[in-house]
């Protein structure tokens, strides 16, 4: 059993597909925290996530079952994008009106200017409160814009991978985080908070 925790996602799907059901109770265990955050994140309700967790790993062990699981990138990213799928069925029944959306800007060419790079050990404390700062305004976004927040800084995804989970092309993610961004330094100007690492 020990040696099964090594293995990779893909080699957990195919021995799950095979019929090793201890396989998937691994994947359960590895991605279950991420899965959940990312729900709760979104919907802002604790019963609503956890049902929307349980319909989301239900989904992924029948289109396993069914041997349509096609292998075409990280286990995580197509885990977490039956996620927002289910959060989007959702949204669509509760709502009859449409989210709020940049998606008009999506055609701008934008680019990661973030300063992105890995910390170094001085510049921890003043990120966590950054990122504090940062949760506390994110609450405050239109749901697009926070998902995309959310992805990048506290699940560390690349764009491609936040593009590939919500279903939109890269320039429109970038454009998101880009609206986020400025809706943040504005709500930050308002309560005098300093948002810079």
């Amino acid at each position: 059993m020990e040696t099964m925790f090594r293995k990779t996602d893909e080699s957990l799907v195919e021995m799950f597909a095979n019929g090793n059901n201890q396989a998937f109770d691994i994947l359960l265990e590895r991605h279950k925290d991420r899965v959940y955050n990312y729900i709760l994140l979104i919907v802002r309700n604790r019963e609503m996530a956890e049902d929307i967790f349980q319909e989301t790993f239900m989904r992924a062990i029948m289109t396993i079952k069914q041997g349509r699981y096609m292998e075409n990138g990280k286990f995580s990213s197509w885990i977490c994008r039956i996620a927002h799928n289910q959060i989007i069925d959702i949204y669509r029944r509760e709502r009859n009106e449409k989210t709020v959306s940049n998606e008009e800007y999506e055609e701008q060419d934008l680019f990661n200017d973030a300063k992105l790079c890995e910390e170094n050990i001085e510049d921890k404390m003043v990120r966590e409160q950054v990122l504090q700062d940062v949760n506390n305004l994110m609450l405050h976004l239109p749901d697009e814009q926070r998902e995309v927040v959310y992805m990048r800084y506290y699940q560390d995804l690349s764009f491609k991978e936040i593009a590939d989970i919500t279903g939109v092309s890269i320039n429109t993610a970038l454009g998101r985080m880009r609206y986020a961004v400025m809706n943040m330094r504005r709500m930050a100007q308002e309560k005098d908070l300093s948002l810079a690492v």
